[in-house]
């Protein structure tokens, strides 16, 4: 199998087969595991509750609401897609239930191993190229681009003195969005320049492009770069009545309120053309695949 073949197979798992719906779980077991890799650590990682519960952090911050759940999940599935190897299978597939699915606590019991097959573990170690290329492929096609480096980050594994090309967009989605927000954060009216440039503000898309979500302005929201953070992580979205929601989940001290507190419930600055003003079908998608439930209720902050 040559290095084509193995970022076929990665590119081409099985994660989106519910629409547009997010499937975040095999990305990240992906992810977690080249990290591994990056660091030499043995092939074969073994459920167990420690395993779980760092799997589980992964979910939480970068998955749905309903994510931290089935942290199990791909760590069994994914051995369908050819990238992945889980010993004692046999064992495992002898439980009756639905799709021959093991709990959680079975893997834990059964002491049970996953990993990337031999043959792609060792081209994974004998050339980091590939390693990075298998990394790169799966963020730009799994999570927007300003939450890469947090996921990095927390894998332990660093591209960034060799990240390559990213994924193009359409070069005009940036100066388009912009100009319908006529350059100021959509949520607190930031608008800083050096000279005739913009500084801070970027760009949002509200439906991810990488679960199709087109480039065009009633998908885009220009956002400063706190709030762009926030509403990729969930922690904000927008509601159909064009207000800002917060999740509970959201919280802190110093600054909280004047960066967050302040505009729950409150309208967005929407762009005067009509047409650009955000798609509710867009804002749906957001709310239910990317805000991270319950969302604060709006007397809480009167």
């Amino acid at each position: 199998m040559n290095n084509l073949e193995i970022k076929e197979l990665f590119a081409n798992i099985n994660s989106w087969r519910q629409g547009d719906k997010r499937a975040p779980h095999k990305p990240l077991l992906i992810l977690y595991a080249l990290g591994r890799c990056s660091r030499g650590e043995s092939r074969e990682i073994q459920f167990t509750s420690e395993f779980d519960t760092k799997f589980t952090q992964l979910l939480r911050e970068f998955g749905t609401s309903k994510s931290p759940s089935n942290s199990h999940h791909p760590f069994w599935y994914l051995r369908n897609d050819g990238i992945w190897a889980v010993s004692k299978e046999t064992a495992m597939v002898s439980r009756k239930g639905k799709k021959n699915e093991p709990l959680k606590r079975e893997l834990i019991r059964y002491q049970v191993y996953g990993g990337f097959p031999e043959p792609i573990y060792k081209k994974i170690l004998e050339d980091r190229s590939l390693l990075i290329d298998l990394a790169e492929q799966t963020l730009d096609l799994n999570f927007p681009e300003s939450l890469h480096e947090d996921i990095l980050n927390i894998i332990g594994l660093d591209i960034s003195k060799t990240i390559s090309g990213k994924k193009k967009r359409d070069p005009q989605f940036r100066e388009r969005v912009m100009r319908a927000y006529e350059y100021r954060c959509a949520i607190c009216g930031f608008d800083v320049r050096l000279g005739n440039m913009s500084v801070g503000l970027d760009a949002a898309h509200i439906k991810w492009h990488q679960a199709g979500g087109p480039d065009t302005e009633d998908n885009g929201l220009a956002l400063c770069v706190l709030h762009h953070k926030i509403f990729d992580l969930g922690g904000l979205t927008i509601n159909f009545k064009m207000c800002v929601e917060l999740s509970e989940n959201l919280y802190g001290r110093q600054g909280f309120n004047e960066h967050f507190n302040l505009f729950h419930g409150k309208s967005i600055y929407k762009p005067r053309n009509l047409n650009y003003q955000p798609n509710k079908k867009y804002l749906e998608w957001h709310k239910k695949q990317v805000f991270k439930e319950p969302a604060l209720s709006i007397e809480a902050n009167n």
